[in-house]
């Protein structure tokens, strides 16, 4: 099975639900017309980092959001990791992300597990306590956010559960960009799959943002690579390699976790 991959690299505006979602719906329409099987956005797209604002500007149970993402994807017909909001839930907010399958139907949902202290996300978010897997296409996937692929253990445990393409939607900062790109090649090359990577660009009050959203095999080869600017980056992967290199090197069959 192959699919085609449509990673929307946007920016932000910061603390602006409604111009970010109409930017978001001129985005995924434009991304359709190349008749993408899955369409992705990055961390916190309708918000930004304007964190000290959650109670006013997050979405309770994040419902509009999904109304929203549900009726684009069951119009272009098209997978959506819809990035992560903010959602309000009771006295909590958490940051969290939703995927959508082709027909608007809700197959996933990912509240970030790692809250990233230099950005005070522990000051104004709940930390999520579940893991990330779904499947699109019968195909077991899982999706995180930004700070979480810091953690390894975090993400092998998703694919030890058996998910072969890692969705990772994130705000991460340009001073950093080094950190982002090694450890998303090195997330794909120890777990065996494909890195599907969409990072925002832009600035924001605090921080600039590194862009730079990537597609990686599960050799830890780059398939397509953003640059620092607005794109939406376009590949095919083709997701038969997942399991021909897990044959060809059998880390999971070899590995001896009653160890470490």
């Amino acid at each position: 099975m192959k699919w085609k991959c449509s990673v929307i690299q946007m920016d932000i505006a910061f603390g602006q639900p409604e111009r970010n979602m109409a930017v978001a719906e001129q985005k995924i329409a434009a991304a359709a017309a190349d008749k993408p099987d899955v369409i992705i956005l990055p961390e916190l797209w309708t918000t930004g980092y304007d964190l000290t604002r959650l109670d006013e500007i997050a979405d309770p149970m994040a419902m509009k959001t999904k109304a929203f993402i549900s009726k684009l994807a069951r119009q272009h017909g098209v997978h959506i990791i819809a990035g992560s909001v903010a959602e309000r839930q009771g006295d909590g907010t958490w940051n969290t992300l939703i995927a959508f399958d082709r027909r608007g139907k809700q197959v996933g949902e990912y509240r970030k597990v790692h809250l990233f202290r230099l950005m005070n996300e522990e000051k104004y978010l709940q930390p999520g306590e579940q893991m990330g897997s779904f499947a699109l296409d019968g195909i077991p996937c899982a999706g995180v956010i930004c700070y979480d692929i810091r953690f390894p253990e975090w993400i092998r445990k998703h694919v030890v559960a058996g998910a072969q393409v890692l969705f990772v939607v994130a705000e991460w900062p340009m001073p950093r960009l080094a950190h982002w790109r090694h450890l998303l090649i090195t997330r794909a090359i120890e777990n065996q799959c494909y890195v599907i990577a969409c990072n925002r660009v832009g600035s924001d009050p605090d921080n600039t943002f590194a862009g730079h959203s990537l597609i990686i095999d599960p050799w830890g080869e780059i398939v397509a690579e953003a640059g620092p600017v607005e794109e939406t980056l376009l590949a095919e992967i083709d997701l038969a390699q997942v399991l021909q290199i897990r044959k060809r090197i059998p880390i999971f069959s070899d590995r001896r976790p009653e160890l470490y």
